[in-house]
């Protein structure tokens, strides 16, 4: 039973409320959830073996260095844990009747829109880790520009660099990756901007989208009947789950193309997920290709392709209520939405979206050049003391 609602009562970290007390740890690097039950005594067959196929596969989603939480009673027995799988949802093992329980429910979160302004000193990356303390941010602007941009050419020492970005914040502690909504790098005195538009997509101030990874569309001219969500209460299964992916709704038979070239590394069935294709490609990637009628001939694991190549036809296999390919980007092994990856295409905008462009365009120039105008060095975020909440004598946050 999922427990959202009422009254929550704030208590600090090393304190104790009602006789239980919570403790905070963080996910150790190579640790499997199966090790974890057997480290804390908990029973696996219960919280792992009797589970469903997805739930299962949930449980590989932990991540290294994700701040967790277990709630124990007086007596030291553990009542709740709290386990991120990602930024929208967590595994929630719970206590009742002397049974323990597993459920995937939504994190409670919220969002903040930040900004920075530096002056280039080094470089772009090395700059802003030591700015703002964070790995992250540095990633995201040198990946977004790194193809349209020669910074060992073109940069210099004092140029002007601005980012604007949404930023998750969970228990008092950025949480997540953030998402980058405009970034703004002065070289050789002309500035270069980048937007994230409602599409999800990265465009410059021309309304051009912005080149990056090769990622082609899996089905040509399929419309998408459900985009990736790290959160969604199934309406068949009654529960949480995420949906880790795009689905593209198609015929049966459509073809199915290998939207970067790569190399495959799965091509069988696999549960839920059906006739299943995987393909590594360069810089960590991999693309999955699911619930698909039949592989085109000559796929098979070790075969390399090329982007656009035909794989496969749409079909319904596994757990599909209708045709349609299930679609997954991944990272080093993390999903991430397909729609944000900066993408290599000729499209530009026109008419009413290039239109509302303009508007969105409008609205992020005037905040980067307020940041400009003050020129207000970025100052880091104090520390917020971490806080956890009780709804109803559950452990959340």
């Amino acid at each position: 039973m999922i427990r959202f609602s009422i009254l929550l009562l704030l208590f600090l970290l090393t304190t104790t409320v009602f006789g239980s007390e919570v403790e905070r740890f963080r996910w150790i690097k190579n640790e499997s959830y199966l090790v974890f039950l057997e480290k804390q005594k908990l029973p696996i067959k219960k919280l792992y073996y009797d589970l469903d196929v997805d739930d299962q596969r949930l449980t590989a989603e932990m991540r290294t260095g994700v701040h967790c939480q277990i709630l124990k009673d007086d007596k030291g027995m553990i009542e709740q844990v709290l386990l991120p799988l990602n930024d929208e949802l967590q595994i929630h093992i719970y206590k009742d009747k002397n049974e323990y329980h597993f459920e995937a429910i939504p994190i409670v979160s919220n969002t903040k829109t930040e900004a920075f302004t530096i002056k280039i000193n080094n470089s772009p990356y090395y700059d802003i880790i030591k700015a703002t303390g964070s790995n992250k941010l540095a990633q995201i602007f040198v990946s977004n520009f790194r193809n349209s941009l020669n910074f060992k050419r073109d940069l210099r020492k004092g140029d002007t660099l601005v980012m604007v970005y949404d930023q998750k914040y969970r228990l008092g502690r950025p949480f997540s990756m953030p998402i980058l909504k405009v970034a703004m790098i002065e070289m050789k005195h002309k500035q270069h901007f980048i937007y994230l538009n409602d599409d999800d997509r990265y465009y410059d101030a021309k309304g051009h989208e912005v080149e990056g990874f090769l990622l082609a569309r899996p089905v040509r001219g399929a419309r998408i009947s459900s985009h990736f969500t790290k959160r969604r209460f199934h309406p068949i299964l009654k529960k949480w789950k995420s949906h880790l992916g795009i689905d593209y709704a198609a015929r049966r038979g459509t073809p199915i193309v290998a939207a970067g070239s790569g190399r495959i590394v799965y091509a069988a069935r696999l549960g839920s997920y059906g006739n299943l294709v995987k393909i590594r490609h360069a810089d960590g990637y991999e693309t999955r290709y699911a619930h698909m009628k039949s592989f085109r001939r000559g796929i098979k694991r070790g075969k390399y392709v090329k982007k656009g190549h035909t794989i496969g036809y749409v079909g319904n296999t596994g757990r599909s209520t209708g045709p349609h390919l299930h679609f997954e980007l991944r990272k080093r092994g993390r999903a991430i939405n397909p729609l944000r990856v900066v993408q290599v295409t000729t499209k530009k905008l026109k008419g009413k979206e290039k239109k509302a462009f303009v508007k969105l365009k409008e609205n992020y120039d005037q905040r980067v050049n307020l940041h400009l105008k003050n020129q207000t060095q970025f100052a880091k975020p104090q520390k917020v003391e971490s806080v956890c909440y009780i709804y109803n004598g559950n452990l959340s946050e």
